[in-house]
């Protein structure tokens, strides 16, 4: 970074005094506020915020942004404004422009009482809904009077404590938004959850985010949880998982900012280094089922504004969808084209090896096949086949009012229903052949099931261990397919979730989109993995091939425990 006399000047005067120590030599930013805002994603709540804004600032030029957790403060507990002020006029750091804002609090009724305290709710809990409220509230309303960029490159965020665990929660829901975190005394505890943040950093997909974590050997230690072995936790699974991650440990610091203000400085430089570069994902060295293709990411496929509902992949690896009264078939060049148009409703649907297409009709209620020219045929009448999966023997059905499975044999023609405990949404035949995986709409746990040798199913149970989002009480699995090696993937409500022949999820893959609906491996090779996201398609190629479970079975490795 080439650097004019004046700022050596001003750099020699900055080590000579220190960071954060009044230097008249170094140009003070300002303090504004506190500002008052009432929120409505956190409703009856009222907060201070306060700004940073540095004299560099040119209303021309978008600013980068630094949001820090617990207001004026915390970032006075830093000495942060006087690190700020030094770090941009030697230009360690680029403009940014300081947002320091409190927890909310809900007034009570009655001067002596005391008010609801928002900090833990706001901070400790994880899920979407302090991004949100960052990103729909204060960043505009900071926004109207200041030019801030909107680059997730240009936005770091920072807290202490329950405010740490809160600036990492931001960046891994919307690292589309934020990408630079600093973490110090961070509270990756059993208060609300944060101790299952190293689990999901070691089994996620990573993201594009640099964090730094700062903690000290006597943080607090009580019935939560420990800190200071949370914090080496959190870095252990970061490195795991493949994060740009650095830490400072402090020998006996406990949960307090004395060894926060020695790093500050080195810290954030290291945040900020190489910028305006942007942050990039990295790939973890220790993946176990060594899923990711290098280079390959999600990629949009155009349906041309058709909503996608549930997918079929045939014995070429061509990927068929359906919206809600027509069949689709992705073609050469990844666009859609019409296959079939029905007279009733599509529901579950699935190839099998004499060619035709199984179709659940929801409205007509029944399943009918169609052949590679579009003719159609009745099956069998009477059902309901929300999700449907075709074997050598017959057909495999959710009837999810029911809470039944239904298994129609080709040979016999005739249908026996199994009852299961919950919801039932997607199938998949395991690539032996002897199981059935059934995703369950209304609970935490896959459903797993023996295939008898006629055909039938029975010996149901509990199987597969999902992760849900923070604050919901089920997985809401539906669609899934199978690959060579017995992985399982799962459209869940946290996106797509690999789990193992034991039933224990390895990996979940980043979410183009929300709501995960269906999930197959297609293409040539069956190594493309095609899944639909709120009704929009996506696909990748993967280090994993599908199997069908209407051709003969494979057999996998023996699974590893």
């Amino acid at each position: 970074m080439n650097r004019s006399l004046t700022t050596i000047a001003i750099l020699i005067l900055h080590f000579s005094v220190g960071y954060t120590q009044s230097n008249p030599a170094i140009p003070k930013g300002d303090i504004l506020g506190p500002f008052v805002w009432n929120s409505k994603i956190y409703p009856g709540t009222v907060r201070n915020y306060w700004l940073y804004l540095p004299k560099q600032y040119d209303a021309t030029k978008p600013a980068c942004t630094m949001v820090v957790q617990d207001g004026l403060s915390r970032a006075n507990g830093w000495r942060l404004p006087s690190v700020l002020d030094s770090l941009i006029a030697i230009k360690d750091i680029p403009v940014v422009i300081g947002i320091f804002i409190d927890h909310g609090t809900v007034s009570s009724t009655g001067k002596e009482n005391y008010p609801r305290f928002n900090r833990s709710f706001e901070y400790d809990a994880l899920g979407d809904r302090y991004s949100k409220f960052l990103l729909d509230e204060i960043l505009p309303e900071v926004s109207r009077s200041y030019n801030l960029s909107t680059d997730p490159n240009d936005r770091s965020i920072a807290g202490a404590s329950s405010g740490a665990i809160c600036a990492f929660n931001v960046a891994w829901e919307r690292p589309n938004e934020f990408r630079r975190v600093l973490s110090t005394i961070g509270t990756y505890v059993g208060l609300r959850g944060g101790d299952e943040f190293a689990t999901l950093v070691r089994k996620t997909e990573a993201k594009p985010i640099r964090v730094f974590l700062q903690d000290g050997t006597k943080d607090l230690n009580i019935y939560g949880g420990d800190w200071w072995m949370a914090n080496q936790n959190m870095l252990s699974a970061l490195t795991y998982a493949g994060y740009e991650v650095n830490h400072a440990w402090g020998e006996g610091g406990g949960h307090d900012s004395k060894h926060s203000i020695t790093i500050l400085a080195d810290a954030l430089k290291w945040l900020w280094k190489d910028y305006p570069a942007p942050v990039q994902p990295h790939k973890g060295l220790n993946q176990r089922l060594n899923l990711m293709a290098e280079g390959e990411a999600w990629k949009e496929i155009n349906t041309n504004s058709i909503k996608a509902g549930k997918l079929a992949v045939n014995d070429k690896g061509e990927v068929f969808f359906a919206d809600i009264q027509s069949l689709y078939k992705i073609d050469n060049l990844g666009n859609a084209t019409l296959f079939k148009k029905l007279n009733g409703e599509v529901a579950g649907l699935s190839f099998h090896s004499d060619g035709n297409l199984y179709v659940g009709d929801s409205r007509l209620q029944k399943i009918i096949a169609i052949d590679a020219k579009g003719v159609a045929h009745d099956v069998v009448s009477h059902v309901t086949a929300d999700f449907l999966t075709a074997s050598s023997q017959g057909l495999y059905f959710t009837d999810n009012s029911k809470d039944r499975i239904g298994f129609y044999s080709f040979e016999k023609k005739n249908i026996h229903y199994i009852a299961v405990p919950y919801h039932p949404t997607g199938l998949a035949i395991s690539a032996e052949q002897t199981f059935i995986n059934v995703g369950i709409a209304n609970h935490v746990f896959g459903y797993s099931l023996k295939i008898m040798e006629d055909g039938n199913l029975d010996y149901g149970q509990d199987y597969v261990h999902y992760h849900i989002p923070y604050g919901v009480t089920a997985a809401g699995a539906e669609g899934m397919t199978v690959d060579e090696e017995n992985i399982l993937y799962s459209a869940t409500s946290m996106g797509i979730q690999a789990s193992d022949q034991l039933g224990r999820v390895n990996f979940i893959f980043s979410s183009p989109g929300e709501n995960a609906i269906d999930v197959k491996l297609g293409g040539s090779d069956l190594n493309t993995l095609y899944a639909n996201f709120n009704g929009k398609l996506f696909t990748r190629k993967i280090n994993a091939k599908g199997v069908l479970s209407w051709l003969p079975s494979v057999k996998p490795p023996k699974p590893g425990m």
